[in-house]
């Protein structure tokens, strides 16, 4: 059964940067086409980035584009979000998606495997 585990999360002040890892077992994500969502306390879930499974088409969501940078590396079996220039609005737990047969992009979407998620906090 494939797992994914996010890491990298924490506490940031406003301004800075961090970046975020999912690690998959038990599945090879260079199969699989990738995701990063995102909610904060209150709200609902947000699209953050997704990555084709080639790795060559890269798409965010409005808050985030030119600011956060998704990327993965298939030999270590790794997605990563690179997030700069971080904001307040910008915290909430992170989770990253794994979908075989479509982009991952729907917040509703019924994706093959979710990680637990990682908390980023950013104070202002």
């Amino acid at each position: 059964q494939g797992q994914l585990v996010e890491s990298g999360g924490g506490l940031v002040q406003a301004g800075d940067s961090l970046r975020l890892s999912c690690a998959a077992s038990g599945i090879a994500l260079t199969n699989f086409n990738m995701g990063w969502f995102r909610q904060a306390p209150g709200k609902e879930r947000e699209f953050v980035a997704g990555i084709d499974w080639s790795g060559d088409i890269t798409y965010y969501g409005d808050s985030v584009r030119g600011r956060y940078s998704i990327s993965r590396d298939d030999s270590k079996n790794t997605l990563y979000l690179q997030m700069s220039s971080l904001e307040s609005e910008d915290t909430a737990v992170y989770y990253c998606v794994a979908h075989r047969l479509t982009p991952v992009r729907e917040t509703d979407g019924k994706y093959d495997y979710w990680g637990q998620g990682t908390q980023v906090t950013v104070s202002s």
